[in-house]
């Protein structure tokens, strides 16, 4: 499956090693915005005294939905922001959407708790953000109905962008496909392995394409293999959620001031940010070059994003969820601490374990990520000015390649014959 390059905000210097002289070339990026979801609003307002409500028996909650498409892994982090209040109409909008279902009453009690058409999109998007399985739903239509200027019953139904046989066919194709990936790895894994395991598959078996069909949602992952930034985020939400791991969708923008979609994750106890998309290298370069003009590729996966704290995150990203996020500090489960890459001073001994480890196992790249600047300059002095890097990785079967990511303070090495 090809892999197609799209330029964004985020520098980097690539380059290749030689003993005389260093080449290099920029690395731009660029972020999809995600949708928002349309508002069909059908508002009827009765005349006081003339037109009562509809009853509430024909939209009784009792009754089994013909089908249901709500999965029961789902972790509901952004119903968890909700007063207790909202979540009454919470879950009549979950019931409703899940059930592919029509016009129905929500909750009296919610009215008489105080909620309003005012609360309507707030609760609307909480459950959308929790639910990535509810990938054929486009938007919500509500009709109010009021006696002496006061709100007496307001109906709801979700829009959808299939009819529900299409629906129900895709929702098996997403199921098949989920489950010929989630058989990769088992239930005894830990949470790092598990988010690891999501966040690799998922890059190597999806194309970054802003023209990808059905792509804010996880259809356009699982069956088409395109998709954009909800994509990708929805794709990685409704995996781990299957694994037992919580995760939660993030909405914001990136520095270039693009929306952007990237997820929280929760790793044995602790909150991380983890962005599948920019982890996808193919979808973060738009040119590379060489000392002599030609181009090299990257290793296929970038792990800036794996479990990062919100400090890190906040360099690049602005959060601009409804949803509150909390302060993610921990480091535990930081890709390059569980790798062993992570320094806070040049380790020679650190280093050569590095990659030595690599090499036994087989690959061709290593990154290197830096706990402070006054590190990171430390080991781009040793490594490139020095080329002390040769120490380290051999050139024999090709030349070293580097890729640099100042803002996040890592280092990419690996050998290319290109």
């Amino acid at each position: 499956m090809s892999k197609k390059a799209h330029g964004t905000g985020l520098m980097f210097l690539a380059a290749i090693l030689c003993l005389a002289c260093t080449g290099c070339a920029g690395i731009d990026f660029r972020h999809d915005v995600p949708r928002d979801y349309a508002l069909s609003e059908e508002v009827s307002v009765s005349v006081p005294g003339t037109e009562e409500p509809p009853m509430e028996e024909e939209t009784s909650v009792e009754e089994e939905p013909a089908v249901n498409f709500l999965m029961e892994e789902a972790y509901p982090y952004a119903c968890g922001s909700l007063s207790e209040t909202e979540q009454i109409w919470y879950h009549d909008m979950e019931r409703i959407l899940g059930s592919f279902g029509g016009q129905e009453n929500l909750s009296e009690e919610g009215l008489d708790a105080g909620l309003d058409e005012e609360s309507i999109d707030k609760i609307f998007q909480c459950v959308l953000s929790d639910h990535p399985e509810l990938f054929y739903v486009d938007g919500y239509s509500y009709t109010k109905y009021s006696r002496g200027g006061a709100i007496t019953a307001v109906e709801f139904s979700g829009t959808y962008n299939v009819d529900l046989d299409t629906a129900v066919k895709r929702a098996e194709t997403i199921g098949l496909a989920a489950e010929q990936i989630l058989a990769g790895i088992g239930t005894e894994a830990s949470d790092y392995e598990k988010v690891k395991y999501v966040y690799d598959t998922l890059i190597c078996q999806t194309d970054y394409d802003l023209n990808a069909e059905d792509n804010q949602n996880i259809y356009s992952v699982f069956a088409n293999h395109t998709s954009v930034c909800q994509g990708y985020a929805k794709a990685t939400q409704y995996l781990l959620n299957r694994l037992g791991v919580e995760c939660a969708l993030v909405l914001g923008t990136v520095e270039t001031g693009e929306g952007h979609a990237w997820n929280l994750v929760k790793v044995d106890g602790n909150y991380y940010y983890m962005d599948t998309t920019w982890g996808d290298v193919s979808y973060q370069i738009e040119e590379n070059a060489t000392e002599g003009g030609g181009g090299f590729s990257m290793p296929e996966i970038n792990y800036d994003y794996l479990n990062v704290t919100t400090e890190e995150l906040l360099r690049t990203h602005s959060i601009e969820s409804e949803v509150p996020m909390p302060i993610c500090v921990a480091i535990e489960a930081n890709y390059y601490v569980r790798e062993g890459a992570y320094f806070t001073f040049y380790d020679e001994e650190q280093m050569a374990a590095l990659f030595q480890a690599a090499i036994d196992s087989g690959r061709r790249d290593v990154t290197i990520k830096c706990a402070d600047a006054a590190c990171y300059s430390e080991i781009v002095a040793g490594l490139i000015d020095g080329q002390e890097i040769f120490r380290y990785l051999s050139d024999e079967e090709g030349r070293i390649a580097y890729a640099q990511n100042e803002k996040q303070l890592s280092l990419t090495f690996w050998v290319t014959n290109e």
